[in-house]
């Protein structure tokens, strides 16, 4: 029998108190430890990461993943940023991985890809590179307690997740890390003996949404895991977030809305003992992870509204002082793209098998020129380039 009870889990990294309390900017710096190289180190601001600075890096955007775990897999490796023997080895040196969001939902194996990506950012330090995600509305949402686009394979994982933590009482970091290699194992057992359920699934349904419920509440371990990462990410001149930054995100301030974020997704809590669900950056239609104006298909535009954002888009980045932005959230049927004077990379190309099923494609951004990688004889094509002076 699973205890669901919270104490008995191991604690996620950091212990967090229930006051709410002022988080100050904080710094740290990884290099390539290799000998020889004139690369100077990656510098990351705020906490969570909000603005990073990494000088002569290769990086590679990676759209909505949806708990496809061999989409995933197989993007990564396109990238040539995860070793295509299985073992899923960081081969990417000094590059920058950055995951635009919508890792839950929709797929079953959610919970293996958020350790993939953990494990390959541990790695990627090690080599003097880093792996960074930024939160979509899917992750904001499972935190709500909205399992609406939860499948039931999701729902197993989780209670195989939490059975799982019980073996290692606080060891949290290594738990996490491992999952990734351990899940499939684990699911492939309770496969095995599924068919003996039989009346009893429904009772099997309700310890899977308990144990996800438990999981991602705000304080949950998986929500102070999602608690980690951004909305907004700035790398270089770049910026980084699932729907789309506008400019009044900007003069309410990026690094004010991923503390708040943050702060939520921990169960931190105001004088009122209850958290605050951060309305700018989470909820309504122009938040930043359910802003869809920047992905919308510019055929079913007229002249005027494609002006209109045009204008908007270039307060935006002029305002937070960047060249362009990448963003997710919506399906691109044609493929990653880019519009409005390529100010704006769209990379959701619904790769999931719960969502288009399509050929998975990412961005490789180097020395601010730009490429999509759509799949292996493509790895050395350059499709579009972009070069900003």
């Amino acid at each position: 029998m699973v205890s669901l009870c919270l104490n008995s889990l191991p604690l996620p990294p950091s212990s967090y108190p229930k006051k709410l309390t002022e988080t100050s900017l904080s710094s740290s710096s990884f290099s390539n430890g290799s000998i020889g190289t004139a690369l100077k180190p990656i510098v990351v601001s705020g906490n969570p990461p909000t603005f990073v600075s990494a000088p002569g890096r290769r990086i590679i955007a990676v759209g909505d993943l949806h708990g496809d775990l061999d989409q995933a897999r197989c993007a990564l490796e396109m990238a040539g940023v995860l070793s295509s023997d299985g073992e899923d080895i960081w081969t990417g040196e000094d590059a920058v991985l950055i995951q635009l969001g919508d890792v839950l939902d929709r797929g079953e194996d959610e919970i293996a890809i958020l350790s993939l990506l953990r494990s390959l950012d541990i790695q990627a330090k090690a080599k003097g590179g880093a792996v960074f995600q930024v939160n979509g509305n899917h992750e904001t949402i499972n935190v709500e307690g909205d399992f609406r686009y939860v499948e039931s394979g999701a729902f197993d994982e989780c209670a195989n997740f939490l059975e799982y933590l019980n073996d290692y009482e606080h060891d949290w970091e290594e738990a996490f890390v491992r999952w990734c290699s351990m899940s499939k194992r684990w699911k492939d057992e309770r496969r095995i003996s599924r068919n003996n359920w039989g009346s009893w699934n429904l009772v099997k349904r309700q310890k899977g949404v308990t144990a996800r419920s438990v999981l991602f509440r705000p304080g949950g371990p998986l929500a102070c895991e999602l608690a980690r990462h951004a909305v907004v990410l700035k790398v270089n001149d770049w910026i980084f977030c699932h729907g789309g930054l506008l400019p009044h995100h900007v003069a309410y301030g990026i690094q004010r809305m991923n503390m708040e974020v943050s702060q939520w997704m921990k169960g931190l809590i105001g004088e009122d003992s209850s958290p605050h669900m951060p309305f700018i950056a989470t909820k309504g239609y122009d938040s930043v992870v359910w802003n869809r104006l920047y992905s919308r298909d510019v055929s079913d535009l007229e002249d005027y509204q494609i002006n209109q954002i045009n204008d908007i888009v270039e307060e935006t980045l002029q305002a937070v002082g960047a060249k362009a932005m990448v963003v997710g959230h919506t399906p691109q049927y044609s493929g990653a793209n880019c519009e409005y004077n390529c100010s704006i990379w769209r990379v959701d190309v619904g790769m999931s098998s719960g969502v288009l099923n399509s050929r998975p494609e990412v961005l490789e951004i180097r020395d601010d020129k730009t490429r999509v990688i759509r799949s292996k004889k493509d790895t050395f094509r350059k499709h579009q380039i972009v070069d900003y002076i």
